[in-house]
């Protein structure tokens, strides 16, 4: 037996074996390296999805966290409306039951109500902005805003108006939120993209979505006896219907839903 010529094809066998698996370990790399550079970019799956959205704002100001608290109405408050005033849960609602009903156009014009009624007649009337008609309930909906943004869906903050089956006002309940102060340096907000990414990446994005409008209003962040911090937060309207809302400082998607919080007292 020829020990030399054995050892021989050992070690060439090793060595090609070793240049074999060097080999698949490269192509395993470059090809996970492929597959990250291929990962496609949001708006690439977005067009992929059929997903669209609105010109998005250019310029997106700093914020910060904002303290409010509701507040007490007195008597003061209740002689500037027309009708029946009284002070609800200890001050924190003004209910208006007017003298005579208000006749509302068969198509409701926000506008129209807006410089006619809302305005004139509501304390701090132009504090609020309307949000929705509910014509099953024949309810109407306002939301306080603070400087210049929405405060979403926050049952301490809004007007509700209630009709009657000749779609007249008849009376209207009011709470109003307090500045109580602005906290911490302002920070920079997350971009609406990035939000509409947190809204895709939750699947809450459905294919063919158009996003028909964005918005930077706050929402509540914390809400304690008394008080509550809103944070601000990316509005998302889907189809012109369903709103998403985002925190525009953490990027966590907030179920705002349709059932409004109890009133802070």
């Amino acid at each position: 037996m020829d020990w030399s010529k054995i050892k021989t094809i050992f070690i060439l066998t090793f060595l090609l074996l070793d240049i074999y698996l060097v080999f698949q370990f490269m192509n395993t790399r470059n090809s996970a390296k492929y597959e990250f550079i291929k990962e496609a970019p949001l708006e690439e799956k977005l067009k992929n999805d059929e997903i669209t959205y609105e010109e998005l704002p250019k310029v997106i100001p700093k914020e910060r966290y904002v303290s409010v608290k509701p507040k007490v109405f007195t008597e003061d408050d209740i002689k500037g409306p027309t009708g029946s005033p009284s002070i609800l849960a200890n001050g924190t609602i003004l209910r208006v039951e007017l003298d005579k009903p208000v006749k509302l156009s068969s198509k409701f014009d926000e506008s129209e109500f807006n410089s006619s009624f809302v305005k004139d007649e509501v304390p701090y009337g132009d504090q609020y902005r309307f949000w929705e008609i509910n014509e099953k309930d024949k309810q109407i909906t306002y939301f306080q805003y603070y400087r210049n943004k929405v405060l979403y869906k926050n049952a301490n903050g809004q007007i509700t108006f209630y009709l009657n089956d000749k779609n007249e006002l008849v009376y209207y309940e009011q709470t109003y939120l307090e500045v109580v102060e602005e906290l911490s340096e302002k920070q920079e907000v997350l971009p609406p993209l990035r939000a509409i990414e947190t809204l895709f990446n939750k699947d809450l994005l459905k294919p063919k979505s158009e996003i028909t409008h964005i918005e930077l209003g706050y929402s509540t962040l914390v809400q304690i006896t008394g008080s509550q911090v809103l944070a601000p937060t990316w509005r998302f309207v889907i189809n012109g219907e369903k709103s998403l809302f985002v925190n525009a400082f953490e990027g966590h998607v907030i179920p705002l839903d349709d059932e409004e919080k109890q009133v802070t007292e």
